[in-house]
């Protein structure tokens, strides 16, 4: 029988979606599952946005431009004036999700074995997305003690090399919900245009910023403009995951044209997830402040009930909607299996990400876990608890 590819081989399971089986056999168990596994908003997607998809009177549902619908982008121009992120529609490039525009950047913009450095943890489809590539992810390390923030430029600089192509950061971040301040991104902006890199900035949480620290985008860098592509989507913001409307957005001309002959192979990005995304623009304030407002009390729920709980660390993520946990355990992956698998408390469970998968480095966050507080303060509060019983419960308990 034929062998699978080598890429095939290497393409990492997802760490957020690899113990949904257990999660199932637990539901039909009847097991109450409380998903702190993924950045799945529960919150109401803007009726704007339903009204557009609902008042559709089109007679063919056609392929729109390959870049994305221009009045579309010309209206995320406006969007991004009030980030202070000055566009034309012409830097904008519509993709399918976020994930897209990840992986239409290092398509257009690397070559087999070239190198990105990633600060660690990252999204773990990052990775999935360099060995599409053919290319490599190269991590500096960053530590829960240390709140996740990054190491000094030398630890950078120990990694750069003849194949280092690019940095990739994303910030606000997943999964630590760490915030780079002015200092760090300076940081990064003088290595970029030491060794001439590009700069991959993920930043689809940008509305998600709880401290006073101002949002530094990539794209507010001086003297790198040429460098940068930043990466965006409406999935958190809006709640809109499943309508899979991203943009790739750079001022560099060449990018734009390597990335549009991607753009054309896959013909269009989603029609009618367009048109949601293009109506969700005209979202009022109160929608945006609600939506803010609650992560903000769900970030305190959360990280409040992980300190109370003994032998449990967070630090208090600045941004995104995930913090990632220390726990008292001697292996996270066994112990968020064993909480599917072998563990219920009054019928209930917890659903979580084990932190290993967004870690490169071998034996890295073995205790740590990833947790989304996408779920309302009610049932964080009840998987508080459920999960202080089953670490009381678990038998490979550390402390």
């Amino acid at each position: 029988m034929p062998t699978i590819s080598i890429r095939g081989t290497e393409m990492p399971a997802s760490p957020i979606r690899k113990l949904a089986p257990l999660a199932d056999a637990a539901k039909q168990r009847g097991v109450h599952v409380f998903h702190l596994n993924i950045g799945q908003p529960d919150l109401p997607t803007p009726q704007v946005a339903l009204d557009a998809i609902r008042s559709i009177d089109r007679k063919v549902l056609e392929y729109s431009p390959s870049a994305g619908f221009r009045s579309y982008r010309e209206k995320l121009v406006g969007y991004y004036e009030k980030y202070n992120i000055h566009l034309t529609a012409d830097d904008i490039i519509i993709t399918s999700g976020g994930s897209e525009a990840v992986l239409f950047s290092f398509l257009a913009c690397l070559n087999p074995g070239d190198e990105i450095i990633v600060p660690e943890p990252a999204y773990a489809n990052y990775m999935a997305f360099a060995i599409s590539a053919g290319a490599k992810i190269r991590t500096v390390t960053t530590t829960i003690e240390e709140g996740f923030s990054l190491p000094k430029v030398e630890k950078f600089e120990e990694l750069i090399n003849e194949r280092t192509r690019a940095i990739l950061i994303c910030n606000p971040n997943n999964p630590t919900g760490y915030l780079y301040t002015r200092r760090e991104m300076n940081q990064i902006r003088d290595l970029v245009k030491k060794y001439d890199l590009f700069l991959f900035s993920d930043e689809v949480y940008r509305e998600f910023i709880y401290t006073g620290s101002p949002y530094i985008s990539a794209c507010h860098l001086e003297g790198i403009e040429q460098n940068v592509v930043l990466i965006d989507s409406v999935s958190k913001r809006y709640s809109e995951c499943g309508i899979r409307i991203g943009a790739l957005i750079t001022k560099n001309k060449e990018i734009r044209q390597a990335v549009m002959k991607f753009c054309q192979a896959r013909l269009s990005p989603p029609l009618i997830g367009q048109i949601a995304a293009e109506a969700s623009l005209d979202v009022d304030e109160e929608y945006m402040r609600d939506v803010y407002d609650e992560y903000v009390e769900r970030r305190k729920c959360l990280i409040d009930g992980l300190n109370r709980i003994p032998g449990v660390y967070s630090p208090i993520p600045m941004g995104a909607f995930y913090t990632v946990a220390k726990l008292p355990v001697d292996d996270s992956d066994k112990f968020c299996a064993w909480c599917l698998s072998d563990f219920q408390y009054e019928g209930q469970t917890v659903f979580m990400a084990p932190a290993s998968g967004f870690y490169t480095t071998p034996g890295s966050g073995r205790n740590e876990v990833r947790i989304s507080y996408t779920l309302k303060k009610d049932d964080l509060t009840r998987a508080l608890l459920v999960l202080q019983k089953a670490l009381e419960a678990y038998p490979g308990r550390t402390e």
